[in-house]
């Protein structure tokens, strides 16, 4: 790797099934850097907001492809993480509902809008200096990353991560969201185009009986053994 261009720095990609912690870990490990938080999730997210305010169904592949061309989303930092616009206005919170939540992994499926995404995530991550989250960026959108983790934890850690991140107007049973997360693991595992697979070279950190500091500590040392060998 030339370090003369970037200072240094080196993209780090962090992939995992759904509430593995990859989006808290991601953007406290790129605080610690210095680095870019991308938020990849946020942005299917957004097309799912996107899709259901525009009445675009999550199997209308025709639709969500011409929808996907236009549609205009930006990631800034804010105060309490990263703020996600579409067209302008703030949705940050807006796509963290379950209608978003239960729609979002068909959505992401589709090539069209996979190819959209991936093609704005990979400009985000040229200049290097980026820790980018999601379910393909080590094996599809950051191939050559100078460092892969693959985050992992049980199903049923995972639903009462989610369950205590539920607020009180939505109340759902833990079992039923240790089923949404088990139907969801095998969505994004049995897609067609890019699925979630651990890359290679990507190295397993399993979160279940970990805390988060601890998660990003290993990765913190990942990443200084990683920039120590290319200068």
């Amino acid at each position: 790797m030339d370090g003369g261009n970037n200072g240094g720095r080196i993209n780090v990609a962090i992939d995992g099934p759904a509430g593995a912690g990859k989006s808290t870990v991601a953007r406290r490990v790129a605080e610690q850097l210095g680095y870019i938080y991308i938020d990849t999730g946020a942005m299917y997210r957004a097309v799912a907001l996107a899709a259901n305010r525009a009445g675009v169904l999550p199997s209308d592949a025709d639709r969500l492809a011409e929808l996907v061309k236009t549609v205009d989303i930006t990631l800034e930092p804010g105060a309490d993480g990263q703020i996600v616009r579409l067209g302008g206005e703030n949705i940050t919170t807006d796509i963290r509902s379950r209608e978003v939540t239960l729609k979002v992994s068909e959505i992401a499926s589709h090539e069209a809008v996979r190819l959209r995404l991936v093609e704005m995530q990979r400009k985000l991550a040229e200049a290097k200096g980026v820790v980018m989250d999601g379910r393909d960026i080590g094996t599809h959108v950051l191939p050559g990353a100078e460092v892969k983790v693959f985050l992992v934890a049980s199903v049923q850690v995972r639903a009462l991560r989610r369950y205590q991140e539920l607020s009180e107007g939505e109340l759902v049973p833990l079992e039923q969201l240790e089923q949404e997360i088990a139907d969801r693991d095998r969505s994004d595992e049995s897609r067609e185009f890019s699925p979630l697979v651990r890359a290679k070279d990507a190295e397993v950190l399993d979160s279940t009986e970990l805390t988060i500091d601890q998660v990003v500590a290993h990765i913190l040392d990942l990443c200084r053994t990683k920039t120590a060998e290319a200068k």
